[in-house]
Formats: structure tokens, sequence, C-alpha cells
């Protein structure tokens, strides 16, 4: 029996490292569903488009995009693409590109089909409100601004200081937590885990004992 674990929250609060060694601890696939919106901010970007970029423009983007990911990498139409995506640029720039609503649904579409017949942990903002709805297990992860400032920082994933991503991560949060499309939000039905102060071995232990033990074994 297949089964799937959504888990959203916000920019820095673990979600890709804790997905990941979830779905290696329990033997299962991973998609980061986040990085499939930074491949897609890329390939826009290197092709001159921008929040200003008409419908059809955007369709005709859409259709030249092929994402995969080979051994939990990410591959834009056949390119390793995995340290691309992280800089401060393409950061930047992946709010409007996740707001837009063609975006959204035609990524949604690539992600239903990658996870339709296997067991999957995906993460995101909005894997368990749209994405997977009916996800067995739901969970959203968080914690304060500072701190996730501080753990980007220490990923050396951005040039900028603690202070100057901290600002980042809260002005991402107002801009995902209130587009009118698929908005940052905890699921009805999800577990809140406030990982402030916790490492990621703590919140994984947290979330294995909210699962089922006939999926845990």
């Amino acid at each position: 029996m297949t089964y799937i674990i959504a888990i959203d929250g916000p920019s820095g609060s673990g979600k890709s490292t804790i997905s990941n060694r979830l779905a290696k601890i329990l033997n299962i696939e991973y998609l980061n569903t986040g990085a499939m919106y930074r491949a897609a901010t890329l390939y826009f970007l290197e092709n001159s488009l921008n929040e200003n970029s008409t419908e059809a423009e955007i369709l005709n983007a859409l259709d030249d995009i092929i994402i995969d990911f080979i051994e939990n990498e990410i591959y834009l139409n056949g390119k390793n693409i995995e340290n691309e995506i992280r800089t401060d640029f393409i950061t930047k720039n992946v709010s409007w590109v996740s707001a837009n609503g063609k975006v959204r649904e035609r990524l949604v579409d690539m992600q239903r089909q990658i996870a339709s017949k296997k067991s999957f942990v995906l993460d995101g903002r909005d894997i368990g409100t749209v994405v997977f709805p009916n996800a067995k297990y739901k969970f959203y992860l968080t914690a304060n601004a500072r701190q996730r400032a501080i753990r980007r920082f220490e990923q050396h994933e951005s040039n900028l200081s603690i202070d100057e991503i901290e600002k980042t991560i809260i002005a991402r949060d107002q801009y995902d937590s209130t587009r009118e499309i698929s908005p940052l939000k905890k699921a009805v039905d999800a577990i809140e885990i406030d990982n402030s102060n916790l490492n990621i071995d703590q919140t994984i232990k947290l979330i294995l004992e909210n699962m089922d033990k006939e999926d845990v074994i």
C-alpha cells in the first residue's frame, strides 16, 4: 500500500533536508517540489521572462521545460542545475514565479504524475493543502525567522549577512502567505512542528512518532 507524506512550511524550516533523510529512513522516494519552482525560475530568467511577461510567453516557456530528478539531484532539460538554483538571484525571483497560476498548474500536474504510483515524501508550501490534500500524513514545519536565517547562512547558500537573510525570509513569508494562488498555510489536519530549538534528528523523530507503525517498520 503506497502513501504520501506531505511536509509543508516556510523557507528555512528544514523541509528539504528533513524530507530527504526521512525518505531514506523509510526507504521511499523523495520529491523536492521547491527545487522544481527554482528550476522554472532559472529557465525563465535565462530566457528573459519576468513577472510582467504575458500568459502566452509563460505557457510557451513551460512547454520547453523538462524537469527530472536523478539520484536526488535536479536536472533541467538534461542539465544538472543543483547548484545553479541555490543562488541569491534565484531566491529573489522564485516567489513571483511560484505565485503564477499557470506555473503552479503545470508543476502540480508534474508532481502528481511523478508521485502517483509509489510512496513519496514531498515538501513544499501547498503539498497538504493543494497538491495532495488527501495525503495520509501531513506535517507543517516552522521555526522563527532568526533561526531560519542562521541556518541559511551556515549552509553557505547566500552571500548576504544573517540580518539581510532574515529580512528576505520575513518578506518572503509575507508574500507567500498572502498570495492569491496556493498561499503558504498549514493544512487543517496537519501536525505542526516548531523546530526552532530542535535539530534534524529530533524533528525526524517527532515525525516518525506520529506515523503508523506499519509504515515506519
